[in-house]
Parts: C-alpha cells; sequence; structure tokens
C-alpha cells in the first residue's frame, strides 16, 4: 500500500500538520491501494507563502525562459506516460485502453499547446496613445476532479505557469496517483522552488481555504455546480477572480439529413465513454421522430456490445465508476427514472451479469424521454443516455437548449453548412460539428450552470492575465 503522507510545498516534500487519513479504494476490486493525508488551513498557508515568495521573480521571467522550463516538463512526462496511464486506472478505473490513448497523454498536450501559445502570445500591444499590457494575475488556486485527472490538472498549471503566475494546487483525494505523479514530473523539470505547490485534502477544508484565502488571486474549480456555487461565495469576500467549469447535461442533436446509424452508434459510444463520467458527455440524444425506432434498436445494439469489465485488459471498453459514491448515486438516479415511467430499453440498476465486486455497472439507455423529465434535465454523471424524440429542426433546437447547462452540444448533419447554422443557435461553450469531438486549442468552458471562463488554448491564458492600460505612453 502507498502512503501520501506529504505535501510539495515551496520544492520539498513536506510531512501535513493534519493527522486526517483517507483511504483511496481501488475501485475494480473494492480494496485499499493508498492512503493520503487530507490537509489543513495552516498546510494550505505554507503553501500560499511558498507561492507568493516565488511570485516575484518567477513573474518576471522572460518568455524563453518560462518556454524552457514547458519543454523540459514535456520531456519528463514523456517518459512517465505509461506509469501515470497504470496510476489513473488503478484510481479511478478507466479501461487502461483509454488511460494510455487519452487520459494520460492528454495532460502532456496541454504542456504542448500551452508551449506553443506562449511562443506567440502577444502580451503587450499598443492602442491609441495607450500601452496595453497583461500581466500575470499572482498565486493561483486550483481544485480539480477525479474524473479526467490529468486533463484537469495540466489544463490549469500549464497556462498559468506559461502566464508567470504560482500555484497552489488541490487535486482530488481521490485520485492521488496521478497527482503525485504530476508533482513528481514538475520536480524533476526543475520548476522553481515555490512556482508550483500541492496539498491534498478534501473540499470542506483545504478546498474552502484555498477559495477564501486572501493572498491567493484567482481560484479555479472543475466540478459539479453545486461545488461552483460554494467556491464563487467563499471567494467572493476578497473580490477574487473565480474561473469555473461545472456539470453538463450535453444534447447530440442528429438531423434528418445524417448518417443517421453511424451517427448515433457513434452518440451512444461517446455516451459510455469513460463509463459516462465526463461533463461534456452527449446524454441527450435527439433523433427525429420518424426515425425513434430505429435510434432505439442501434443504443440498444451498441450498450449490449459495450465490453464491461477489468480495465486492465485490452478487451474492455469501460471499467467501473470511479467510487462507491458515483455507484450508489447512479443506480439511484436510474431507478428513480423507471420508477417515474420513463421506458428503458436496456441495461438497468446492478452489476453487468458475471461481475460479483467493484463499482461495475451496465450502459444504459431510456428512449421516448420527454426533455422535463428529471432523468433528462439532471447530470447523472454515469452510462446513461436518454433518446429524445423532436417533430422539427425549430424543435430541436428548442429541446436541446431547455437545459439549465450549456457546457457543450453534438451536431451531426448530412451539410456542414446546416450543421454550423445550428451551431449558431446553440446555448453552449463548445459546439461538436459532425463527430469531431476534441481540438485542443478551441475554448473549453459553459454557459449558464455549466461555469464561467475558458480552458484550453489561447483562451486558457485569458483568465491568468491582469490587463493594464498604460495612459499617455507614447
Amino acid at each position: 500500500m502507498k502512503h501520501y503522507n506529504k505535501f510539495y510545498i515551496n520544492g520539498t516534500w513536506v510531512p501535513s500538520d493534519s493527522t486526517s487519513i483517507k483511504e483511496v479504494i481501488n475501485p475494480t476490486t473494492q480494496e485499499v491501494i493508498a492512503q493520503v493525508s487530507l490537509g489543513s488551513k495552516s498546510d494550505v498557508d505554507q503553501a500560499v507563502i511558498a507561492a507568493r515568495n516565488a511570485f516575484a521573480s518567477w513573474s518576471q521571467t522572460s518568455r524563453e525562459e518560462r518556454l524552457a522550463v514547458l519543454d523540459r516538463i514535456i520531456e519528463v512526462y514523456k517518459t512517465r506516460l505509461e506509469d501515470m496511464a497504470q496510476a489513473i486506472t488503478s484510481e479511478m478505473g478507466a479501461a487502461i485502453s483509454m488511460s494510455r490513448s487519452a487520459q494520460s497523454p492528454i495532460g502532456m498536450l496541454h504542456f504542448i499547446t500551452a508551449r506553443d501559445v506562449l511562443a506567440d502570445f502577444s502580451f503587450e500591444n499598443e492602442q491609441g496613445g495607450s500601452h496595453i499590457v497583461k500581466e500575470p494575475i499572482g498565486v493561483c488556486g486550483f481544485i480539480t476532479p477525479w474524473n479526467w485527472p490529468m486533463n484537469q490538472i495540466a489544463c490549469k498549471v500549464a497556462p498559468a505557469l506559461a502566464c508567470g503566475c504560482t500555484i497552489v494546487l488541490k487535486p482530488s483525494e481521490m485520485t492521488p496517483l496521478s497527482a503525485q505523479l504530476f508533482a513528481e514530473i514538475l520536480h524533476e523539470a526543475g520548476v522553481p522552488t515555490g512556482v508550483f505547490n500541492m496539498v491534498y485534502g478534501d473540499g470542506p477544508e483545504v478546498g474552502s481555504a484555498i477559495s477564501s484565502h486572501p493572498d491567493i488571486d484567482m481560484v479555479s474549480l472543475t466540478g459539479s455546480t453545486r461545488a461552483g456555487v460554494q467556491v464563487s461565495k467563499a471567494a467572493a469576500d476578497n473580490i477574487k477572480r473565480v474561473s469555473l467549469e461545472l456539470g453538463g447535461k450535453s444534447p447530440f442533436v442528429i438531423l434528418d439529413d445524417a448518417d443517421f446509424e453511424g451517427a448515433v452508434r457513434w452518440g451512444a459510444k461517446q455516451c459510455f465513454r469513460n463509463v459516462g463520467q465526463s461533463c461534456n458527455a452527449p446524454t441527450r440524444m435527439l433523433v427525429p421522430a420518424a426515425l425513434h425506432v430505429q435510434a432505439v434498436q442501434v443504443v440498444k445494439e451498441t450498450a449490449l456490445n459495450t465490453r464491461v469489465g477489468d480495465p486492465l485488459s485490452e478487451e474492455t471498453d469501460i471499467g467501473p465508476l470511479s467510487n462507491a459514491l458515483q455507484f450508489d448515486k447512479v443506480n439511484g438516479m436510474i431507478q428513480s427514472a423507471i420508477d417515474a415511467g420513463n421506458e428503458l430499453i436496456v441495461g438497468g440498476t446492478g452489476r453487468p451479469d458475471g461481475l460479483d465486486k467493484g463499482y461495475f455497472i451496465r450502459p444504459t439507455a431510456f428512449a421516448n424521454v420527454r426533455n422535463d423529465s428529471t432523468i433528462a434535465q439532471e447530470e447523472v454523471f454515469g452510462p446513461v443516455l436518454t433518446i429524445i424524440p423532436y417533430s422539427n429542426e425549430e424543435e430541436a433546437i428548442q429541446i436541446a437548449n431547455d437545459t439549465p447547462y450549456g457546457l457543450a452540444a453534438y451536431i451531426e448533419s448530412g451539410s456542414l453548412e446546416r450543421a454550423r447554422s445550428v451551431a449558431r443557435k446553440m446555448r453552449a461553450g463548445t459546439v461538436y460539428l459532425n463527430r469531431n469531438d476534441f481540438d485542443p486549442r478551441a475554448p473549453f468552458g459553459g454557459y449558464k450552470q455549466s461555469g464561467n471562463g475558458r480552458e484550453w488554448g489561447e483562451f486558457g491564458f485569458h483568465d491568468f492575465l491582469e490587463i493594464k492600460g498604460i495612459v499617455g505612453y507614447q
């Protein structure tokens, strides 16, 4: 068993002031694989002092100096890709094929992207007779989740470092194996002392201490909408900048001129991917009413052909849900949807046949769902798809936007021009056309209760910069 009882502060591993311990459970075996110390406010205070002291020098480094640091991080990360993939599969249950192809390398990709953006980013320009300067905002507090641990850590840390900010990170206490590796990568890469600091802990203690800390200049959270509200309230007293990437209930609008069977099959697989534990998963499939029966058949076949099992097997499509709370929550929401009279076409509660332990769950879908039903409005965060029929394009757009969320939307059409037209009417931060589902240079973030601010690419730099106008400069 591994013991994570030290925090990375001021370039060294220091013991926690707290005696609180959390066990890390392997979701496949339900066995304890590690123990992690849960920090306290005093641990956060130490990390903030280190970050504040380091900011004076790091914020004044040149573009070339920061590029060199990012290059070293990328080179070290390359040597730890397999270690990272194994850690993520062990701690949160992602299928090893997905950990190797996405969960692990996406962290390195964010550093590569930030490095490329930094190389050409304009930090100063002239407007009229004034000189406009974009300067690092200061000490940044990051609170990250367990579902895409490296994605959400790296897409915050990489641009913050590139902009000249210093960092206090609270990774999820449920996924400390990958976070520990990440800190080791930055240490080996020679990130200057105090620039990056990491404290393990839970939301009520460490998360709150970060959100409310008077010497943290901005806080960025990826998590639930409920957590976003709490962070915003805690940050309000200090008027610090808050960037939130929160929940989603993303629509996949399949238009009547699409390659229908291919689109339905792709949409179901995307919903089930990562066991549905992606905030931008296309969990509401909108189909023409005349093709609803065909959609049901394709979704059912896709779900039954999704291989659920040991995440260390290359043959597995999806492993278990990440933890016991998720297992209970998802099962409860499926049962509630059944009790409410929704039409279950595949899946349901409980483990798949042949699996008697682990937080495994069957890919599940409901058909002929009303968009005002609970299962269509609330984020499940599991492999649960709702199929919603519509009568015409206008109704499809209305249904797609009829949600408190606005993180992502997906559109499929045989006409790119038509898909583009519908995309402009989506109230969502990212719209994916015709099965294009990823671009590290595109902005990622939400409308409405899906949050504020944007991550990824050049847009990921903006939250880490203050804008200064020097009037009369010329």
